[in-house]
C-alpha cells in the first residue's frame, strides 16, 4: 500500500480531459504537489493510504480556474467610477487616482486583496499586468497562489519607470529573480497597441524569442483603438503588430471585441492565444468578443475577468456563465459554448496560452494538484442531471468550499487558511477612506 499526502472522493469528477467526460464516486490521490492517480472510490483502500482524508460525496471536483487576465491590485479601486466609456474611465478617473496613490504598498495590500477573493471564488492561477510586478509575485508566492507576473511596459513615465527601456529593463530582472518558483512565471506585457511604440514593441518581441515566454496585451478593445490606429499607422491594430512579427503562439490578446472577417485567419494561422473578458466588456459597452467564430476557426479562447475596478468582481464562474449566455446571443445559436466549453475555457484554454498546460488547467496524473470542489447539495443545485451544466449555469461562486493549489490547501470549508481576512478588510477600508479623500 502506498502512503500519500492526501485523498480527496467526490461524488463526481470533472477533470477537463479527456474532453466532456465525467467520472462518478471517484478519488484523486495526491503526493508532494501532484496528482498521483484518479481512480474509483472502491480502489483507494487496497491501494493508497492518506495523511489527510477528505469526503464530498454531494460535490463535483474541477481543476481551479485561470483567470487569464487580471490587474489584480486595481482591486481597491473597485467601484470607484462605474457606468462610463472605456475612455473617459481611464483619463478622468482610473489613471488621476492610480498617479496618486499607486506604490509598493497599495500593490500589496490590494493583491492581497485579489487573491483572497480569487482563491474564494476558485482561481488558482492568475494572469496579472500591473505596476510593481515583483510585488505581485512576492504576495503570491506569501499566499500559495499560482499567478503569472505581466512585465508591464508602457512609453510614458510612471512611478514604476520613466520610459519603455527602463520597464523592459526591470522586467528583464524580474523575470531572472523569479524564474525558479514554480509558482511563479512571467510574461512580457505591453499595455495595448496605443500605449507602446513601434520600437518597444519590435525590441519585447526579440526578447520574447530568447526567454520563450508570453506576450500579454489588450488588442481590438474599442473601436477607438481601431480608429487611433488607422489614423497614426494607416492599419488596424492586428495589421501592425503581424507587421512587427507579434502574431505567433506566444501572444495572448485580450478582449477582441471589433474583428473582420480576414483578421479571423491571421489569429488561427498565426496559433494567437484569445482572453475573453465578457462582464468587463459589457460593463463597458465596449463590444462582443466572437468566441463562437473564434472557435470554428480552430483558436485557443481562454477566459478572464479583467480587473475589479471594470468587472466589478474576480469571479470566474460568473464569467464563465455570461460568456456562455453571451456566446448564444451573438451567435443566435442556442448550441453555442456549451457549458463543457466555458468549463474548458476557464481551465485548460487558460493554461495553454499562458504554457502551462504541462502543468495545470485539468485533472491529470503528474500535474500540479490544483482542484476546487464545488458543493451541488443545494436547492439551487437540484436535482443533478448534468453536472458541467450546474457549474456553469446554476452555481456560483459561494458553492465553492475548498480550493488546493499545488496540493495545499488554501480554503477549507470557505476559510482561508493562509490569509487573515480581518486584516485584509481593514487594509481595503483604510485604502477606501485615502482615496475617498482625494
Amino acid at each position: 500500500m502506498q502512503e500519500t499526502d492526501t485523498i480527496i472522493e467526490a461524488g463526481r469528477i470533472i477533470p477537463v480531459e479527456p474532453v466532456n467526460s465525467v467520472l462518478s464516486d471517484a478519488a484523486i490521490v495526491i503526493d508532494k504537489g501532484r496528482i498521483v492517480d484518479i481512480l474509483p472510490q472502491a480502489d483507494v483502500a487496497d491501494r493508497y493510504k492518506a495523511r489527510q482524508h477528505h469526503r464530498f460525496p454531494h460535490h463535483v471536483l474541477l481543476p481551479g480556474f485561470v483567470n487569464a487576465h487580471t490587474h489584480a491590485a486595481m482591486g481597491l479601486l473597485r467601484g470607484l467610477a462605474d457606468d462610463l466609456p472605456l475612455m473617459q474611465w481611464l483619463q478622468d478617473y482610473i489613471w488621476p487616482a492610480e498617479s496618486q496613490h499607486v506604490c509598493e504598498e497599495f500593490v500589496r495590500d490590494g493583491t492581497q486583496l485579489a487573491i483572497a477573493e480569487m482563491i474564494r471564488s476558485g482561481t488558482t492561477c492568475f494572469n496579472d499586468m500591473y505596476f510593481f510586478p515583483e510585488i505581485t509575485a512576492k504576495v503570491a508566492l506569501e499566499t500559495g497562489m499560482r499567478a503569472t507576473v505581466g512585465l508591464i511596459v508602457l512609453d510614458f513615465p510612471t512611478i514604476w519607470a520613466a520610459n519603455a527601456d527602463e520597464y523592459i529593463n526591470k522586467g528583464l530582472e524580474i523575470n531572472d529573480r523569479f524564474r525558479d518558483e514554480a509558482l511563479i512565471s512571467t510574461a512580457f506585457a505591453p499595455h495595448a497597441p496605443y500605449t507602446v511604440a513601434d520600437a518597444a514593441l519590435e525590441h519585447i518581441q526579440v526578447l520574447v524569442n530568447e526567454l520563450d515566454i508570453p506576450i500579454h496585451i489588450h488588442l481590438h478593445e474599442t473601436t477607438d483603438e481601431i480608429k487611433h490606429s488607422l489614423k497614426q499607422y494607416k492599419v488596424r491594430p492586428i495589421q501592425r503588430l503581424k507587421q512587427l512579427g507579434l502574431l505567433s503562439p506566444n501572444l495572448l490578446a485580450v478582449h477582441m471585441t471589433h474583428l473582420q472577417d480576414h483578421e479571423f485567419e491571421d489569429i488561427a494561422e498565426n496559433g494567437v492565444h484569445v482572453v475573453h473578458c465578457p462582464e468587463s466588456n459589457l460593463k463597458l459597452a465596449s463590444g462582443f468578443c466572437p468566441v463562437n467564430r473564434l472557435n470554428q476557426a480552430g483558436v485557443n479562447v481562454a477566459l478572464g475577468t479583467d480587473g475589479a475596478a471594470s468587472n466589478n468582481d474576480l469571479d470566474m464562474s460568473a464569467e464563465m456563465r455570461t460568456a456562455a449566455l453571451l456566446a448564444k446571443a451573438v451567435a443566435a445559436d442556442a448550441s453555442a459554448l456549451a457549458a463543457m466549453q466555458a468549463i474548458e475555457m476557464a481551465t485548460l484554454r487558460g493554461a495553454r496560452a499562458l504554457g502551462l498546460e504541462q502543468e495545470t488547467g485539468s485533472l491529470v496524473p503528474g500535474k500540479s494538484a490544483d482542484i476546487i470542489a464545488f458543493d451541488l447539495n443545494s436547492i439551487e443545485t437540484q436535482p443533478v442531471y448534468h453536472p458541467e451544466s450546474h457549474v456553469v449555469y446554476a452555481g456560483s461562486r459561494d458553492k465553492i468550499t475548498d480550493v488546493w493549489i499545488n496540493g495545499q490547501h488554501l480554503l477549507n470549508q470557505r476559510e482561508l487558511t493562509r490569509m487573515d481576512q480581518n486584516e485584509i478588510l481593514q487594509k481595503a477600508h483604510s485604502w477606501q477612506q485615502r482615496i475617498r479623500k482625494t
